[in-house]
């Protein structure tokens, strides 16, 4: 059994199963739909039923994991005598990453002889899934506390996040985009096709002219991303906000320029980002040889 922990958030979209097999503990953020304030669980069924809500028009609102929270999360990981490795979300991304930071500070002093290590991951979504999964494994095969953070600085960046959203709203409302630039958007069908940057942030790569177009943008970006690695057994992980049918041909067309690829899995976005994205969010995310956005 190691002597470390390695924790994330629910923003890691990792399905409950697989923390739950793999002892992973994570700190759950709270989102609340119209007045009902609800905690991410990472479950297949509550992802979907939220997506049904907002398709019916309720309002999500999500909430900043507050200092006091994550300080109870990780000294509870602490007391059990172990050191800790704790991934969230990137630090350009999360409202509540300088609130986790002052409460390691905190607990660096109550707790001297352990170490509590809280890295910038530069990653949301199922690629800090990807990059957690991939610490977790070499924790497992018994790699050291330094070799697995080691092999997290240096692969982070390899973790590619390209994906569309349909509703330029919900970026609106999360503050990505001006109100100017979603009423435009809106009237002229833009779909913008992002992906996240080596300093953390989301970046746009192309503006479509509506969602044919903005999915095929995507498609493009992961073909030329594969065809920069050797694409025999990478894994693909395709997230989709209540858009199944344009996942399942994601799915298809990328299988079928590189039918050597592993595993290509399709699962609902997690809520609370989706909260900030919206219904129709599609997204594909894997390891390649490093980001770029064309």
């Amino acid at each position: 059994m190691s002597d470390y922990i390695i924790a994330t958030s629910s923003t890691s979209d990792l399905p409950r199963a697989w923390l739950e097999e793999h002892s992973v503990p994570f700190i759950a953020y709270s989102y609340t739909v119209n007045d009902e304030v609800r905690e991410e669980d990472c479950r297949e069924e509550s992802r979907a039923a939220v997506y049904a809500e907002m398709g019916r028009g309720a309002s999500v609102r999500t909430s900043q994991i507050t200092e006091v929270a994550y300080h109870d999360f990780l000294k509870g990981l602490l007391d059990t005598g172990k050191d800790v490795i704790f991934l969230d979300m990137s630090r350009k991304m999360s409202a509540s990453y300088e609130n986790c930071e002052r409460a390691c500070e905190q607990l660096r002093a109550e707790y001297p002889n352990r170490r509590l290590c809280m890295m910038d991951t530069r990653c949301i979504s199922m690629g800090l899934g990807l990059l957690v999964a991939g610490m977790v494994r070499r924790m497992e095969a018994g790699e050291s506390y330094d070799e697995v953070i080691g092999w997290g600085e240096a692969n982070k960046l390899r973790i590619a996040h390209r994906f569309t959203v349909d509703n330029l709203k919900y970026l609106k409302m999360s503050g990505r985009v001006s109100n100017t630039s979603a009423l435009v958007g809106a009237l002229l069908s833009i779909k913008p096709v992002l992906y996240v940057s080596d300093g953390g942030t989301l970046d746009v790569v192309r503006k479509a002219r509506g969602r044919k177009a903005a999915v095929g943008a995507l498609l493009d970006g992961v073909l030329h991303d594969l065809s920069k690695v050797d694409a025999a057994g990478v894994e693909i992980h395709i997230l989709h906000a209540d858009c199944r049918a344009d996942a399942e041909h994601l799915k298809a067309e990328i299988q079928k320029a590189y039918p050597q690829l592993g595993e290509v899995t399709i699962s609902s976005l997690g809520t609370v980002i989706g909260a900030h994205c919206g219904p129709g969010l599609l997204a594909a995310l894997y390891f390649c040889d490093g980001r770029c956005p064309e």
